[in-house]
């Protein structure tokens, strides 16, 4: 697979999640978040809580399923990320937060989800 289509595969793996976060009642305020730190995929809001969402699309399991693929590093990286949202929004309080990771299994007919929340 070449770095376009993998690019590719991505995009149609978070457009994927998006519809997944937005058919249970989420709100997504922001996608593709940039910042110094890094990249959030997907912010959304639930009720008053704020989700920070890693999408990890794969066609094979060659370097791990996504599931596997969040470890201390990028979790870390990921509250970074989040602290710098927070911030830079100016919110007068710390609001509630949670991490999740949505997983796609990208077989070409059947894509598989895993929405594991609070990672």
């Amino acid at each position: 697979m070449t770095a376009g289509t993998r690019k590719q595969r991505g995009q149609e793996g978070e457009d994927l999640a998006a519809q997944i976060i937005q058919s249970n009642g989420l709100k997504i305020l922001v996608r593709n978040f940039r910042c110094p730190v890094g990249e959030m995929d997907i912010i959304a809001l639930e009720d008053e809580k704020l989700i920070f969402i890693e999408v990890r699309t794969r066609s094979t399991p060659k370097f791990g399923w996504g599931e596997e693929s969040i470890q201390a590093k990028k979790r870390m990286r990921l509250q970074r990320i989040a602290e710098y949202f927070i911030l830079s929004r100016k919110y007068k309080e710390w609001p509630p937060l949670r991490f999740d990771l949505i997983a796609i299994r990208w077989d070409e007919k059947n894509p598989q989800t895993n929405w594991i929340r609070g990672i």
